[in-house]
């Protein structure tokens, strides 16, 4: 009896009953004589058994079904209709931010002319030096005590307030973008408004419980509601959503689809709310401008590569001015809330010379390219120079914990670099004097230079490349603009994309290099860590730039902020050697039952993971080149010399969301976890694996942690609450 119990026991589908039934098959011969079927009466019993577990797995899951049906969890209209009011909620939302920045333009500069900064050049510096200082000055200072008060806000909200508290976040952050932008600090209102937008959508998702791809779609709508107010460009908010939400995001193809009337929507009616609110004028003036000759077309790649260093120099300035900055508050003991002063400072000092540098709505931008009437154009070298002081101040605000995006700062620099590049190359090739001449080669006008430059430069900060494509197109409505600008925006992209080694990655990287010389010279893995770890070092970079590049994050919520790979990584896992036979790494991983092994070398120094797909990748691919016998010859190092393995690892201290982020960039669903490269001796020391079933555990365990301290806290209160009554 005990056999037949426990092939009763037994799944139909399991391993153990396999074998049980072919067990039973071998002594058919024998045991049907003597037993008179016994074995048939055993697989009777297993069919019947089979067939038990099969109907009761039916019935579960037609109740499971019929729970779902029931559920009131809201479906794909309802999250529709969402979007349709996070679109509406936030154009209201936009038009509002942007008037309180004018209103608070208007009281701190006195009603000074709407013109531009360009008439402070025409101003006595002696009349106007006060409150080109003191302004930016004293718009740093409240801002500076918003971000102390939303910092308090943010440590205290744990309680069962946190909902409030983090409803306010959003305000308090978009308060003192207003402060920042109408006192005339350099940064941009576009941001802003796409925080707002998505802060929206999370508020509609948390009222709603959505999760997963229904979040995302409602986030994706928000960010694309916030470009279509804020430039008054329905089409490219649409594309905005998907190249900076959806595609970074999502991990599979259906959710791009289920998104796309949702962002449609949204992004449709924020338009229409700031068109009403705000007027149907784009937001900066497109100047007349002029296409003479096809050949002109290589002048315009060449512009897109400009703009592509310029991208390059933007952000490698902002990440040092961070990181300056962050000394000089270890080092003086500056406090925060005094940062975004000395930031306004800096610029007032910088527009006493430069005084396009402040924030002028795009008046500027329209200076620039000479776009407004009665307004004198400015010089090639005046152009050049303005890119060098824009540059710095830009960063500098940032740096000093000023608010607001880097759109509009991406657009005036691109505009100074297109037009004095038009202007030189006019010179050059069609002045009075060319010191080139070409017949064949008729160069256009610097504005349309300055056009190109403009949506080339954004591609390159922010990389959103369809986005500045279309945002430019949206604006001019000329199609003989498309070929330029595209050949432009690619080539910046291009320069502005390839990852860089930030000073830490270049020490790791050499300390990789000295501790597995050998094995870097037979295998082409470190190259591939070092540019997984880069992958995920240059998306934070960018984050830090523009946030609002990162508004949608499985960490969103203040639980999951500093969750790290170490609450999630798993210490017990297989390890190989590179001379490890294929067949006996198949063996440990049929054994423990997982589908990868980590692939080590002397002193558990970790090379890379070999997943059970890499196998069977490498074995198809060999099966017709090599003889049959070869196969079980097959060492692990045969299938890294196939260049079928991804070599990414990860760190205790890293963000869970880097990790989720170098396994959608690079297909994967496991990652190692080495050691901190604390010293030369422990470089890359394997100790754990982290997947995606270890973050999903974690986080619902943080998620329940969290749910029970609210829970505690408010059955505090009410017993204090009580007690006070009696």
């Amino acid at each position: 009896m005990a056999p037949s119990a426990r092939l009763l026991l037994a799944s139909p589908h399991s391993p153990p009953a396999l074998l049980g039934l072919r067990g039973c098959g071998r002594r058919s011969t024998v045991g049907l004589a003597r037993r008179g079927g016994g074995c048939a009466r055993r697989l009777r019993v297993v069919r019947r058994g089979a067939a038990d577990e099969q109907a009761g797995a039916t019935t579960r899951g037609e109740q499971a079904a019929e729970e779902a049906i029931e559920d009131p969890a809201p479906g794909r209209d309802l999250v529709t209709l969402a979007a349709c009011l996070v679109g509406l909620l936030t154009g209201v939302s936009v038009v509002l931010f942007n008037l309180s920045v004018h209103e608070i333009r208007d009281i701190f500069w006195d009603g000074i002319p709407l013109r531009g900064a360009s008439w402070l050049r025409e101003e006595p510096i002696g009349e106007v030096w006060q409150r080109v200082i003191f302004v930016p000055v004293s718009g740093g200072a409240i801002v500076g005590g918003l971000n102390a008060l939303r910092s308090s806000v943010k440590t205290n909200s744990n309680g069962p307030m946190s909902k409030i508290k983090s409803a306010i976040m959003p305000f308090l952050k978009a308060v003192a973008a207003s402060f920042t932008l109408g006192t005339g600090n350099s940064l941009g209102p576009e941001g802003p408004s796409v925080e707002i937008g998505s802060s929206i959508a999370k508020g509609f998702g948390n009222v709603f419980d959505l999760e997963g791809g229904k979040r995302l779609s409602l986030v994706a709508a928000g960010s694309a509601a916030g470009i279509s107010s804020g430039f008054n460009a329905a089409v490219s908010g649409c594309f905005f959503a998907v190249e900076s939400v959806l595609w970074p995001s999502s991990t599979d193809s259906s959710s791009l689809a289920n998104s796309t009337p949702m962002v449609i929507l949204s992004s449709v009616i924020a338009s229409v709310v700031s068109e009403i609110g705000l007027g149907s004028d784009p937001a900066f003036t497109v100047p007349e401008y002029d296409f003479r000759s096809p050949t002109e077309l290589p002048l315009y790649l060449l512009l897109g590569v400009f703009c592509g260093l310029v991208s390059i120099t933007l952000s490698r300035c902002t990440s040092l001015a961070m990181e300056t900055v962050e000394r000089l508050q270890r080092a003086t003991g500056l406090p925060k809330a005094a940062s975004p002063a000395l930031g306004g400072l800096i610029v007032g000092l910088l527009a006493l010379m430069y005084p396009e540098v402040l924030y002028w709505g795009f008046e500027n931008v329209d200076i620039l390219l000479e776009s407004r009437p009665f307004t004198s154009g400015l010089s090639a070298t005046i152009l050049v120079q303005l890119i060098g002081v824009k540059l710095l101040a830009t960063s500098l605000c940032r740096a000093f914990g000023l608010v607001g995006g880097y759109y509009a700062p991406s657009l005036f620099i691109g505009a100074a670099t297109g037009m004095a590049y038009g202007k030189f190359m006019r010179f050059t090739f069609t002045g009075p004097e060319p010191l080139l001449h070409i017949p064949f080669l008729d160069v256009a006008s610097p504005q349309a230079y300055g056009l190109v430059g403009m949506a080339a430069t954004l591609a390159g900060v922010c990389k959103v490349p369809l986005t500045s494509a279309l945002l430019l197109f949206e604006l001019t409505h000329d199609y003989r603009i498309v070929l330029p600008l595209l050949g432009a925006v690619g080539l910046s992209s291009w320069i502005a994309s390839p990852q860089r080694f930030s000073k830490r990655i270049r020490s790791n990287l050499v300390e990789e290099k000295s501790s597995i010389a050998q094995q870097a010279n037979s295998l082409p893995t470190q190259n591939k860590q070092v540019k997984c770890m880069d992958t995920a070092d240059s998306s934070q970079e960018l984050c830090k730039i523009e946030s609002s590049l990162c508004v949608y994050d499985a960490s969103d919520e203040n639980m999951f902020e500093n969750l790290t790979v170490a609450a999630a990584m798993k210490t017990n896992y297989l390890s190989v050697s590179m001379t490890t036979p294929l067949v006996e790494a198949l063996d440990l991983m049929l054994a423990e039952k997982q589908p990868f092994v980590m692939v080590t070398e002397n002193n558990r120094s970790v090379i890379g993971l070999l997943a059970l797909k890499n196998i069977q990748d490498f074995c198809r691919a060999a099966k017709d080149t090599r003889a049959q016998d070869e196969v079980k010859e097959f060492l692990v190092s045969h299938v890294y010399q196939a260049g079928e393995c991804k070599s990414c690892s990860v760190t205790p201290q890293m963000p869970l969301t880097t990790a989720e982020k170098i396994m959608d960039s690079h297909g994967l669903d496991h990652l190692p976890v080495v050691s901190e490269h604390a010293n030369l001796q422990d470089s890359g020391l394997l100790i754990g694996f982290v997947d995606r079933e270890c973050i999903t555990i974690a986080r619902r365990a943080v998620a329940m942690k969290e749910f029970f301290s609210s829970t505690y806290e408010i059955g505090k209160e009410e017993r204090s609450s009580t007690d006070e009554s009696r």
